[in-house]
């Protein structure tokens, strides 16, 4: 019998337009491709079919909506209020959550009430403390972002919103792991998001369209175009995952988690990482424009990942195509030898396929940038994972490994 279809995707009603101007932004250039409604606003028949046709797609009883951008938050409040209403039109008995992610900037009380009263998770886009957040999430005049994120931090714990942390680890913030989660910790995040920022100089290709940034590799072929000064370093990536794991550890198992380690836990348990950049093959977490048009992958909206527009084609049909299926099954397809001779791939699978753009060590394409920073942070941490992966099991409490590890007559860090 044939699992349940269930597919992630990531739903951009403002398109890429937003009231920030952060330096590494890599969907800022979307409008070059995925053209002009509205003012790139979602409209209401598209956003009705959207919501219909993502709660009928779903085989499963609960049914997770995520709203990203740009910035959703141009939307306004009543565009929100707008997709409750139709989401209980079409819910049919399904359960529904919404995930929404924003630079907090815009927050005041009426979102807040809002956000509260319809049990909406909240994603906020912070980079650490002030000094290393202002170093590129600016605003159109190039001022600094981070006390109005702080602002609208508070309008959340004010209404009581859950949320958690995404910050974009750069090749600046990266140098300070400790204070970065340390702060993260402080604000009251104990769910924390760090994505790696990986971007490319613009090739030839990319040059031609007056584009920022390079496109994906395409089958595992090398990159000629350098990465850019603000992407993060690859082996300080695995320093920063393994420093901020050491702390972890001792300090935090239980009441914080961090999506990296909680994929790694899961591999070294023998599951199947959550995270799509860890998982053996990808093409369930696509995204749709404001314009109805649907892409592979939210790294990948570009003219030749278009599966289609809602308006024309049934989301299901998109997501089980034949193309979408291949660009789901070619992230395994194309991994090196190299990577699946390596004592970690159940946990990194190649990471994303985005990253995939060097040689590995005999000349293959398709290594995965990230490579040497992976590879740190996972022998660092394995054996200690395997630690915790044992205790789950066993029925445990996670936290009592903190006992276990620290040393004698250290207190544990609050």
């Amino acid at each position: 019998m044939a699992e349940p279809l269930s597919f992630h995707l990531m739903a951009k009603p403002s398109g890429p337009i937003c009231n920030l101007d952060c330096t590494y932004c890599f969907y800022l250039e979307k409008e070059e491709f995925v053209g002009r409604t509205n003012r790139f606003r979602m409209p209401d028949d598209v956003l009705e079919r959207y919501v219909k046709e993502y709660i009928e797609a779903q085989d499963v009883p609960e049914v997770h909506f995520a709203w990203q951008g740009g910035e959703p938050t141009l939307m306004g409040v009543d565009f929100f209020r707008k997709v409750v209403e139709l989401q209980g039109k079409y819910g049919d008995g399904k359960k529904i959550g919404n995930g929404f992610q924003t630079n907090g900037t815009l927050l005041d009380d009426e979102w807040g009430e809002f956000l509260a009263a319809n049990d909406f998770l909240v994603g906020l886009s912070i980079d650490g403390p002030e000094k290393l957040h202002d170093e590129f999430r600016v605003d159109k005049g190039g001022r600094p972002t981070f006390h109005k994120v702080m602002e609208g931090l508070e309008v959340l714990k004010k209404h009581s919103v859950e949320f958690n942390t995404l910050t974009v680890v750069n090749a600046s913030n990266v140098r300070q792991p400790r204070e970065l989660y340390r702060f993260l910790k402080g604000i009251g995040s104990t769910y924390h998001q760090y994505i790696p920022l990986v971007e490319r100089l613009p090739d030839d290709r990319a040059k031609e369209l007056g584009l920022t940034f390079a496109f994906p590799p395409e089958d595992g072929k090398p990159g000629e175009s350098p990465v850019t000064p603000w992407s993060v370093p690859a082996r300080q990536w695995g320093n920063f995952l393994a420093a901020i794991f050491d702390e972890w550890i001792l300090n935090d198992v239980g009441t914080i988690f961090v999506n990296h380690f909680e994929n790694t836990l899961s591999a070294v348990a023998g599951y199947q990482p959550g995270m799509c950049v860890y998982r053996e093959t990808c093409g369930n977490a696509l995204v749709v424009e404001h314009n109805g048009h649907v892409y592979s992958c939210d790294h990948f909206v570009y003219p030749e990942y278009d599966l289609g527009n809602i308006m024309g084609k049934g989301l299901r049909e998109m997501v089980m195509s034949p193309r979408q299926q291949k660009f789901g099954n070619d992230k395994a397809a194309t991994l090196p030898a190299f990577c699946w001779n390596c004592e970690f791939v159940s946990a990194c699978h190649g990471e994303c396929p985005k990253h995939r753009f060097t040689l590995t060590p005999d000349g293959e394409p398709g290594l995965n940038y990230l490579c040497p920073g992976l590879k740190r942070y996972f022998s660092h941490v394995w054996p200690r994972m395997r630690m915790l992966a044992e205790i789950v099991l066993s029925g445990q409490d996670p936290s009592t490994i903190m006992e276990t590890l620290r040393p004698k007559g250290r207190k544990r860090r609050n």
